[in-house]
C-alpha cells in the first residue's frame, strides 16, 4: 500500500506538469486554431535559458531566472505569435502545424548545440527531502509541484471565468466575428493567450527541471504526453486538459511501476487509441459541428 501511494503521488505530480502543457495546447487551439507541436520544447527551454543567463552573465539565481523567463515569454509568447503563427495561419492549419514541428527541432538542436548536450542540475526552491505519509516516502518536490500547479491552474480558471478580460478571451474563442462586433480587441486577446501559454510553460519548466534536470531532450516526452492528455480530456476544455494530464501522469507512473519501464511510453498511447475509439471528443470535451 505504501508503495502504491508513493507511485500515485509521483503520478499526480507528473500529471500536473502534463496538465499545464496540455492547457496551453487547448487555450491556443481555442483562440487561434493553432496546434503547437513545439509545446514540449516550450517546457524544456525556459530552464535552459535560466541556466544560460546564470552562466554567461554571472548573474545570481534570482536575476538569471528573471532574465531567462522574461526572454522566453517575450520571444516565445509574443514573438511566436507575431512571427510564426500570424504569417503561417493564412496558409491553413496544416502548414502551421508543420512549421511548429520544424520549430521544435530548431529549439531542441539549438539547446543542444548552444547550451549543452548533457543534463544540467537546475536549482530547486524546495528541499530534496521526503516525508512519511501512511508509511510511504513522499518527496517534498512532488508535493510542491502538485501545490503550485493546482494553484496556477486555479488562478487561471478564476481569471478566465471571473474577470472581464477573461470573459473577452472566452468570447474570442467561441466566436471571434461576434466578438469584433461587440468591440472586443480580438487580436489582442489571441496574443494574450499565447503569452499565457508561454507563462504556463515557464511554470512547468521551473517545477520539473529540478527533478528531471535541464536537458535538450526533455521536451520530447512532455510534448507527446501533454498532447495525449489534451485529447484524452477534451481538446476544447481547459478542465478536460487538467483531468487528461492527471490521468496520463498516473497511468504512466503505474505502468512504469507495475508493468515495465520499457513499455511505459506505449501505455498512454493505448489509452489514447481507446479514448478516440470510444469517445472522440474526449472525456470532458463537447462535440463540435462545423460547416465546410
Amino acid at each position: 500500500m505504501a508503495e502504491f501511494i508513493a507511485y500515485l503521488i509521483a503520478g499526480i505530480a507528473t500529471g500536473a506538469i502534463y496538465a499545464l502543457a496540455a492547457i496551453g495546447f487547448t487555450l491556443v487551439w481555442q483562440t487561434s486554431q493553432t496546434i503547437n507541436f513545439a509545446q514540449g520544447e516550450f517546457v524544456m527551454l525556459p530552464a535552459v535559458l535560466v541556466l544560460l543567463a546564470i552562466k554567461l552573465l554571472g548573474a545570481p539565481i534570482w536575476l538569471g531566472a528573471l532574465i531567462g523567463i522574461a526572454a522566453f515569454i517575450l520571444v516565445f509568447g509574443v514573438g511566436f505569435k507575431l512571427t510564426v503563427v500570424d504569417p503561417m495561419i493564412k496558409h491553413g492549419v496544416l502548414p502551421l502545424a508543420i512549421t511548429t514541428m520544424a520549430l521544435s527541432i530548431i529549439m531542441k538542436e539549438g539547446a543542444k548545440d548552444g547550451f549543452s548536450a548533457e543534463a544540467q542540475n537546475f536549482p530547486s526552491f524546495v528541499p530534496s527531502q521526503t516525508i512519511q505519509v501512511f508509511g510511504a516516502s513522499i518527496s517534498l518536490q512532488h508535493l510542491a509541484i502538485i501545490a503550485v500547479a493546482f494553484a496556477v491552474i486555479g488562478a487561471l480558471q478564476w481569471f478566465v471565468g471571473g474577470t472581464r478580460l477573461g470573459r473577452q478571451m472566452q468570447a474570442t474563442a467561441q466566436n471571434p466575428t461576434v466578438a469584433r462586433i461587440l468591440g472586443i480587441p480580438v487580436e489582442r486577446m489571441v496574443l494574450l493567450t499565447f503569452v499565457i501559454n508561454a507563462a504556463l510553460a515557464v511554470v512547468a519548466s521551473v517545477l520539473i527541471s529540478p527533478i528531471y534536470l535541464a536537458k535538450f531532450s526533455n521536451g520530447e516526452v512532455i510534448g507527446l504526453f501533454a498532447f495525449i492528455a489534451a485529447i484524452v480530456g477534451g481538446f476544447n476544455q481547459v478542465r478536460g486538459a487538467l483531468v487528461g494530464g492527471l490521468i496520463v501522469g498516473i497511468v504512466d507512473s503505474m505502468a512504469a511501476a507495475y508493468i515495465s519501464t520499457q513499455y511505459r511510453l506505449a501505455v498512454p498511447l493505448v489509452l489514447l487509441v481507446v479514448i478516440i475509439l470510444l469517445k472522440p471528443e474526449g472525456l470532458m470535451g463537447r462535440k463540435e459541428e462545423r460547416r465546410v
